[in-house]
């Protein structure tokens, strides 16, 4: 059994050990405690009070967090106070969603001997939960995207027991947001277990592979999450696997948005494809500009804008990231803008760069297929187009993505970039107009989720709508109305939204 130890992304040096890695044994006492816990989270206002309780603990044990989260992961004290808020908002969020009842999508239609073609019977549906839930925790976000983060809250607020699996970059943030979750389960008269935690890269194919997990929600790279999604699949009964794996997030600059913003665009790249040192999934890692000044000065603004070094989350991801510049660098007709790289000014330190390319020869075959391809950190590729044959043909190449971004100019919004902004619709799940992609709101119209590899589902894992990857929808027949779930009951004693015999009412009541 080897340790999980807390490592310093700065130095590369272990702070302290926190935990033994999980057992096969381990994992299997944690989901089956989930699966005992799961019938107490069949009422929703003590789910809704649950997350909000968690969201409280979170704020009182903020300081220690931030401090823990930070010594983990070199992401800083500012950028981690606001990633708690967010995470804190979200659970609150959930809280809401879970409460008003809306998320079952509640369906009746009564019985109508008249019906044509047949009569139909009296049909009621609403959505039930699915069971256990594993979530995997992300390494860039070690709160709204890990433990304490969007899928466990989604999941919980589904009435969903959640088994987390650890991220080794921020094990000890992982145990003390896990130790609040559990504590305020028990505040909420609920058993701790509704929420588990498991260390170790072995405890991730045996959480998968358990017959009592129903569900998986995965954020990593395509490479492990392609691997989890596999066993998820192979299994004796197959489970659903929502997993949000690896995008370029395109971003498209018109000739004449570059002739009229070129300062404001270059400086708005540099920002966001170094945000949070190029480790965000949301990060512009491919743009394609116009050939010629105008493109050009957008390209002078992008690489004169001061962007300092950093660490990355870890040293192998560090490793990565150089390795994978290096090997991109190397291609015909590639050249470096800003040279990424090591620097000096730390000793795990990396410079943020900007690769440049023709946009013809990323069409040309495999050849360039690398700059296709996520490379995890600070670096992005600019490719120059002569034609928007040119730049259409880039975009045909393409895989699925998070998110694709079209910078415009002002008339361009009155309908003559339809066309793109339509084709750029067909590429990712979030399309951004004018704006930058690494900025994902938490709000019910979000959808943070892409065609694969993006996401190996339709779903979203962020906002109101995440909630439905863990639920199943059931329709009942002809059923005696005390014999119905409460949601369901002629009278709507629970008073949730409902729609009936085609008409949405927000509170529909028998009288």
């Amino acid at each position: 059994m080897s340790d999980v130890l807390s490592v310093d992304p700065r130095t590369g040096q272990a702070r302290e050990r926190v935990a033994a890695e999980s057992t096969p044994r381990d994992v299997d006492r944690a989901v089956r405690a989930a699966a005992a816990a799961a019938p107490a989270l069949a009422d929703r206002s003590v789910r809704a009070d649950l997350l909000r309780t968690a969201a409280a603990l979170l704020e009182e044990g903020g300081e220690e967090i931030i401090a823990t989260a930070d010594a983990e992961t070199a992401l800083g004290r500012v950028r981690l106070t606001g990633e708690l808020a967010r995470t804190c908002y979200q659970l609150r969020a959930f809280a809401d969603v879970a409460e008003s009842g809306a998320f079952l999508d509640v369906i009746i239609d009564h019985a109508d001997p008249a019906a044509r073609p047949a009569p139909r019977p009296d049909l009621r549906r609403y959505k039930v939960p699915l069971g256990v839930v594993a979530v995997f925790a992300a390494s860039n976000f070690p709160l709204a995207f890990s433990v304490p983060g969007g899928d466990t809250a989604s999941a919980l607020a589904a009435g969903c027991p959640v088994v987390v699996k650890a991220h080794p970059d921020h094990p000890a943030t992982s145990v003390l947001t896990a130790r609040a979750l559990r504590a305020a389960a028990e505040k909420a008269g609920l058993p701790a277990d509704v929420v588990g935690l498991v260390h170790g890269f072995a405890a991730g194919p045996e959480l998968v592979r358990h017959p009592l997990t129903a569900a998986v929600g995965f954020t990593g790279s395509v490479r492990g999450g392609r691997a989890l999604h596999d066993l998820a699949a192979a299994r004796p009964r197959p489970i659903p696997f929502h997993g949000e794996l690896g995008s370029l997030n395109p971003v498209v600059v018109t000739e004449r948005a570059a002739a009229t913003r070129a300062a404001e665009i270059g400086a708005g790249l540099a920002a966001s494809y170094t945000q949070g040192l190029g480790q965000f999934c949301v990060k512009p890692g491919l743009v394609l500009l116009p050939a010629g000044p105008a493109g050009d000065a957008v390209l002078d603004a992008v690489v004169t804008a001061a962007v300092p070094a950093g660490p990355l989350l870890d040293p192998r991801m560090r490793a990565a990231f150089l390795d994978g510049v290096r090997s991109r660098a190397q291609l015909p007709g590639v050249t470096q803008a800003l040279a990424a790289g090591e620097d000096d000014a730390a000793p795990l330190a990396v410079r943020p760069g900007v690769l440049t390319v023709a946009a013809e020869r990323l069409a040309d075959g495999d050849a360039h297929a690398e700059l296709l391809e996520e490379c995890f950190g600070p670096v992005t590729v600019v490719a120059r187009y002569g034609s928007e044959s040119e730049r259409d043909a880039v975009l045909d190449a393409l895989p699925g993505n998070l998110t694709a971004t079209a910078h415009l100019a002002a008339d361009e919004r009155e309908g003559a970039a339809a066309g793109l902004v339509a084709r750029l619709a067909g590429l990712a799940g979030r399309v951004v107009v004018d704006g930058w992609p690494t900025g994902v709101s938490v709000a019910p119209a979000m959808q943070h989720g892409g065609p694969y590899p993006a996401s190996t589902s339709t779903s979203t894992s962020v906002g109101g709508t995440a909630i439905e990857r863990w639920l199943r929808p059931v329709c009942f027949q002809d059923t005696p109305d005390p014999l119905l779930p409460p949601e369901l009951r002629e009278a709507n004693p629970l008073g949730v939204p409902r729609t009936v015999d085609g008409v949405a009412w927000r509170f529909y009541l028998h009288l």
